[in-house]
């Protein structure tokens, strides 16, 4: 039988989750709210004059060639970080497992990126490969490739994948970890006395017991790469060469910021937002049906 907590005053819920409603409503909807009206409205750069335009920001936008390839760019950038995050977190987690002596400063060392924010990581990501002083791309010269992010579009993408992915590695192996140690061993040692292969009992009885951890960070990571990622992508490249790491965070950004274009900001601010509400959305009605709980 279900136990239900019952509150002597009918005020009393509402008193206890007013703080968390306030920051939502200030801090979320308030913004949401402002966004989705200067969407439906142009001004100058420094707001001395509004006109009231209605769907004109939108419809510039469709037909603004430079906004739709940022929708190409933005898919390939969010799936390559959430699927390589994921991969390789789960990799780093399962060896994290397995060792017996020296866990905890494992644990921590694939812990410490996730303390650095995310303009630094970007910073950090672009020393290392600056074409003339970059020790990665000195050594990648040495073995006959020319790296060059600031003129070739591929290596600027790689270059703001490889740093998203770092920066949010920390994050996804705590959950993982987390996920494996929660499982039995003794349905890993049946297993292992049936005669199942390490990779068998990985894929058989590991993973679909993870798939909950796994969806879960499926919609963290997305939603991360879609928003989070702004700084990287600033810092390291600022959506260059031309507009090859241009997502559609950072051309919200530009065309507000520095191109002043402040009605076509709030259209594609409300745009991103519905994209990423839609995809969230779609992921608990159709990834979620093959997670097992």
């Amino acid at each position: 039988m279900e136990k239900r907590v019952v509150f002597r005053s009918p005020w009393l819920p509402w008193v206890l989750m007013a703080p968390q409603l306030t920051g939502i409503a200030v801090f979320f909807f308030w913004p949401a709210a402002q966004a989705l009206l200067q969407s439906l409205q142009q001004s100058d750069a420094f707001g001395g004059s509004v006109e009231w335009v209605g769907l004109e920001n939108f419809r510039n936008l469709w037909n603004d060639p430079g906004y739709l390839a940022s929708f190409y760019t933005t898919a390939l950038f969010s799936s390559l970080v959430a699927v390589l995050g994921i991969a390789i977190s789960l990799l780093l987690a399962v060896f994290a497992d397995r060792i017996v002596k020296g866990t905890l400063v494992y644990s921590t060392l694939l812990i410490w990126p996730y303390a650095v924010a995310p303009a630094v990581a970007g910073v950090l990501w672009l020393f290392m490969f600056a074409p003339s002083v970059g020790v990665v791309s000195y050594g990648l010269r040495a073995m006959g490739f020319d790296w060059n992010h600031l003129l070739n579009g591929t290596h600027a993408m790689a270059l703001v994948v490889m740093a998203a992915v770092w920066k949010q590695i920390s994050y996804n192996f705590l959950f993982f970890l987390a996920g494996l140690q929660s499982i039995p061993k003794s349905l890993i040692e049946a297993a292992a006395i049936d005669g199942a292969r390490p990779w068998r009992r990985f894929w058989t009885i590991v993973f679909p017991l993870l798939s909950p951890t796994t969806f879960f960070l499926l919609v963290i990571n997305m939603v991360y790469a879609f928003f989070d990622t702004f700084a990287i992508v600033d810092a390291a490249t600022q959506g260059g060469p031309g507009k090859d790491t241009s997502i559609l965070v950072y051309k919200v950004y530009y065309d507000g910021f520095k191109a002043m274009d402040q009605g076509s900001s709030a259209a594609q601010s409300v745009v991103l937002m519905v994209i990423v509400v839609a995809l969230t959305v779609v992921q608990f009605r159709f990834v979620e049906k093959k997670v097992n709980y």
